[in-house]
């Protein structure tokens, strides 16, 4: 199959437009839609519902091979660009919203000290998309989080060939209003909070929280935004809790070990043993800026 018709595919689907892949592509409309139809003959079973613009059953099986394979030739195409390449000294950083954390900011300060001539670009995307951004050449390396048990990696995105090195692991506390009833305990389990109405965060995903201490926390909002002042805010004002690394909430409430912003409380998880894992992913690279960049991360 042409990668350039599973491209234009795999467009379409997303988009349930012919008009808008064309737009996003670049082609006219009557071009897309010649290579759909070459794609479906080449196949011999029809790939998209045309009222409205859906995958068919084969076409849905096709869409779950396309974009692995897309990203995987992405990959390969510039891992072997970047031997060749002369080494940069402009890169692009592509992180999660709570990646670069107080600890990396000040290890980046002194790999750019160390480097004068080396110019950043941090770019904040989604975890699946920092991993695309780092396979297929966009950025030269990429910051990931998430929560995980002490030591433990994150779930490996399925990027192609990438390296991935775990840089920073700190603690997490249960972000809730000042005058809950719970903001002045020393510690909060996770089991005692299933029945609590719970934020469901790009940056906390509920899901993950049901997968480690099993059924319960209703969702209380949804908020598909990546801003920490947002959901403090959100917190702050009732509309549910969250989970939050430490350093989020890091003004010490006096005489306890509680974390209080003017946004609210974070009380420490105290069970089950949980942290929140920051990870370096990275290409092969090549001696020169990016590598000497990794290694300080690192």
């Amino acid at each position: 199959m042409d990668p350039h018709l599973l491209r234009t595919f795999v467009t379409v689907a997303r988009t349930g437009s012919f008009s808008a892949a064309a737009a996003q592509l670049g082609y006219t409309q009557s071009a897309v839609s010649q290579q759909i139809a070459a794609l479906e003959s080449d196949l011999g079973l029809p790939l998209l519902h045309r009222r409205p613009v859906t995958p068919t059953e084969a076409g849905a099986r096709l869409l779950d091979h396309a974009e692995p394979l897309l990203l995987r030739l992405r990959a390969a195409r510039a891992d072997v660009l970047r031997t060749a390449a002369t080494p940069a000294h402009r890169l692009t950083l592509a992180a999660t919203p709570l990646a670069l954390n107080a600890r990396l900011a000040v290890r980046l300060a002194r790999a750019r000290a160390a480097q004068p001539r080396l110019e950043i670009t941090v770019r904040t995307c989604a975890r699946e998309e920092v991993a695309r951004q780092v396979t297929g050449g966009e950025a030269a390396m990429g910051l990931t989080d998430g929560i995980a048990a002490p030591s433990d990696p994150l779930p490996p995105p399925d990027a192609g060939p990438i390296t991935i090195v775990g840089v920073s692991e700190e603690s997490l506390v249960v972000a809730l209003p000042a005058d809950h009833p719970l903001a002045d305990r020393p510690g909060l389990r996770l089991a005692d909070l299933v029945d609590a109405r719970w934020l469901q965060t790009t940056l906390c995903p509920v899901q993950r929280l049901r997968h480690l201490a099993g059924d319960g926390f209703p969702v209380a909002l949804d908020y598909t935004g990546d801003d920490v002042h947002t959901v403090l805010n959100l917190v702050a004002a009732g509309h549910g809790l969250t989970l939050l690394p430490a350093s989020v909430l890091a003004t010490p409430a006096p005489a306890t070990s509680v974390l209080a912003t003017p946004a609210g409380r974070g009380v420490p998880l105290s069970a089950p043993r949980l942290v929140h894992r920051v990870e370096l992913l990275h290409a092969t690279l090549p001696a020169g800026p990016a590598a000497r960049l990794a290694a300080d991360l690192s």
